[in-house]
Formats: C-alpha cells, sequence, structure tokens
C-alpha cells in the first residue's frame, strides 16, 4: 500500500522492487552510506518516467536501476560491486546482464559465470564485502 492506504499499482510495486533489490546488494557490500542510498533514490525518480513512458518495461527496471547506482558509484568512488568470483588478477566489476531485459544478473565476464541475481549478491559474498 502506498502512503495513503492505497495498493501499489505495478509501476510502484517494480520501482519499489528495484530499490529493494538494489539496496540489498549495496547492504551485501557494505556500502549502503547515506549518500550512495541517495544515488538509488535518484535512479528510482529517473526511472519512474522512463517506465511511465513504456509501462512493459517495468521487468527491466530492477537491472536499469542496478546500471544507474553502479554507473553514479564508478563517478564517485570507484568500481561496484567487486568480483567476488576471480581471486587472482586485479579487482574488477561485475556487469549487469541482460542490460536490457527482465531477470537481471550481477556477471563477471572474466570468468564467464552469473555470479548472483540482482538483489541476491549477499549469497556470492557470504554478506561479507569482497577481500
Amino acid at each position: 500500500m502506498d502512503p495513503t492506504g492505497s495498493p501499489l499499482g505495478p509501476l510502484e510495486q517494480a520501482l519499489h522492487a528495484a530499490r529493494a533489490r538494489v539496496l540489498a546488494d549495496l547492504i551485501a557490500g557494505r556500502v549502503a552510506e547515506a549518500d550512495v542510498v541517495s544515488l538509488v533514490e535518484d535512479s528510482v525518480v529517473q526511472r519512474r518516467w522512463w517506465v511511465e513512458q513504456w509501462p512493459e518495461g517495468a521487468g527491466f527496471v530492477a537491472g536499469l536501476v542496478a546500471q544507474d547506482v553502479q554507473d553514479a558509484l564508478l563517478e564517485r568512488y570507484g568500481r561496484w560491486p567487486l568480483c567476488p568470483v576471480c581471486a587472482t588478477g586485479d579487482p574488477h566489476a561485475l556487469d549487469v546482464e541482460p542490460e536490457l531485459g527482465p531477470d537481471p544478473h550481477w556477471v563477471c565476464h572474466q570468468a564467464g559465470v552469473k555470479v548472483a541475481s540482482v538483489g541476491s549478491l549477499s549469497s556470492a559474498t557470504g554478506g561479507n564485502p569482497p577481500s
């Protein structure tokens, strides 16, 4: 339900789910500081307009919000999320696939593996940031 007590429509449900999934991944990586959470909120605001224009894209919002936050973090702080799979070589970030599609996953292109669904990074990192 929204703050007025009305049931949430599909658009708001998709946006709330996207927010929750990306926040879960930020928490798993222990980077969910207030300024980073603000990046999530900024993305949700922008994607609300996008999905209002293209309602069929509601299932793609989680991946898009994850990519938006990843891009914003890269500009401000550095790569996120770091790959928990590759123990050797330079630290590198995971990518979201599909770039525009349902069921987004974090993928390591160097190892060629799906690491976790967006929102489930804690299962890949044990809830801890990669070392």
